[in-house]
């Protein structure tokens, strides 16, 4: 074996396996001795210890990345060299979206901005978009710039909402929209509240006065799922997708987007024909697919309950399925106004309207007490109602805190009533 060759074995014993630095600077010199090979003195200095005892250094080169290489081991193959696209600018240091079609990194930057376009929902995009699209107009018919925009633009932006009666929620997405905005094109965000005292406490003041409170939709009762499910106006068809539809989506505790994106792959009948178990790919708070196993369990009524009267999810999903012939894409489709099922799925706005058709004709007058959550939120408050445990019910809703199902339990009024009438007074 080679002088450079025993060297780098008995570096790598010294350093790697017994990492004693005094024996390493003891065996270098007289290896150098009998191989009759100059010393070569490579700075390698060990603050003091070791090597330095005996007025020499380690004997050790490095590539490009930094990592030292004795001087007996192979190094890697030098990557190719990834020329500046611009004179003293280096490829990694320009915006992904800049990169030159010849340059060795495009296609990884291209494949980059992908990820970072799938980063967010398209829904989350969507709301943005329009956000800054209202915002934009009010600064023109103000005269005022929205992009860059200044903070006392912001100051005042958030004022004239907070004054036309803009909920909290509403003027904080909005701010979040104008800040996505200005990240987007490379410039620094008027919103932040860690920057500017003044906004700060406009925003604030904004919360303590209009107040923080969420005003929940109102969840549909059991009591009102039965005269929503007797549908007799319509065809056929469009009765009994409506009618799977809000069985499914009570029982499940299912978000609009989540029953609207049900496809027929994502469906599992148990053998025992006790239910069903719905996978969900992909949801609200699950952007990146982690995915969710929703359980549908058959209802207790007679199968010989008429469909008019029958509240078994299982059962009515059975027959929409059956009767539109669907054996695979979506579950819950389109039906056109001559009763013909349409291969694209329903949109999530669809969801909400069908709810309030059903409410409608179920005799409920105020209906814009009512939503798509509204069957969300029947179903957690039914559930709590029948002492079903918190944590239960979180895992059939996906709600990852007992803090956020609360917003969907509607029985924080009987609760403090019941409190309340304890007290024996």
């Amino acid at each position: 074996m080679s002088f450079r060759g025993r060297l780098g074995v008995i570096s790598w014993i010294c350093l790697e396996v017994t990492y004693d630095k005094k024996l390493l600077s003891q065996v270098i010199p007289v290896l150098l001795i009998l191989d009759g090979f100059p010393p070569v003195w490579l700075g390698m200095d060990f603050g003091g210890q070791g090597m330095s005892d005996f007025g020499t250094t380690a004997m050790v080169r490095t590539d490009l990345t930094g990592r030292i290489y004795h001087e007996g081991e192979v190094l890697p193959p030098q990557a190719a060299e990834i020329q500046p696209v611009a004179p003293g600018v280096p490829a990694a240091g320009i915006p992904l979206d800049r990169f030159h079609p010849d340059d060795p990194l495009f296609d990884t930057a291209q494949e980059a901005l992908g990820y970072k376009r799938a980063a967010r929902s398209p829904a989350t995009k969507r709301a943005y978009a329009s956000d800054f699209r209202l915002f934009a107009a009010w600064c023109g018919q103000a005269g005022l710039g929205s992009l860059p925009a200044t903070i006392s633009t912001i100051g005042l932006y958030m004022t004239e909402l907070a004054t036309a009666g803009a909920k909290v929620s509403t003027i904080s997405r909005k701010l979040a929209a104008i800040s996505f905005r200005h990240k987007e094109e490379k410039l620094p965000s008027p919103c932040s509240m860690k920057a500017d005292r003044e906004l700060a406490q406009v925003y604030a003041g904004i919360r303590k006065t209009t107040g923080i409170k969420q005003a929940g939709k109102a969840a549909v009762t059991l009591k009102l799922i039965r005269r929503m499910v007797d549908i007799t106006e319509g065809g056929p068809l469009t009765a009994s997708r409506d009618r799977a539809l809000i069985l499914i989506g009570f029982a499940g505790g299912l978000r609009r987007s989540e029953l609207a994106g049900i496809r027929f792959e994502h469906l599992q009948w148990h053998s025992s024909g006790s239910g069903i178990t719905i996978t969900l790919p992909k949801s609200k708070t699950d952007q990146e697919g982690r995915g969710r196993e929703v359980e549908i369990v058959r209802g207790s009524q007679p199968e010989s309950t008429s469909l008019a009267e029958c509240t078994c999810p299982v059962r009515a999903l059975d027959q929409w399925l059956r009767q539109a012939g669907i054996d695979s894409g979506p579950v819950f489709r389109k039906v056109n106004r001559g009763e013909n099922v349409q291969k694209t799925a329903l949109n999530p706005a669809s969801v909400a309207w069908i709810l309030k058709r059903a409410l409608g004709r179920a005799g409920v007058r105020d209906l814009d007490r009512y939503g798509a959550h509204s069957l969300r939120a029947g179903f957690a408050t039914t559930a709590f109602d029948n002492g079903v445990p918190e944590f239960k019910i979180r895992q059939q809703t996906g709600h990852k805190t007992s803090r956020m199902l609360e917003k969907y339990i509607r029985s924080e009024q009987k609760a403090r009533r019941e409190a309340a009438s304890s007290l024996g007074l």
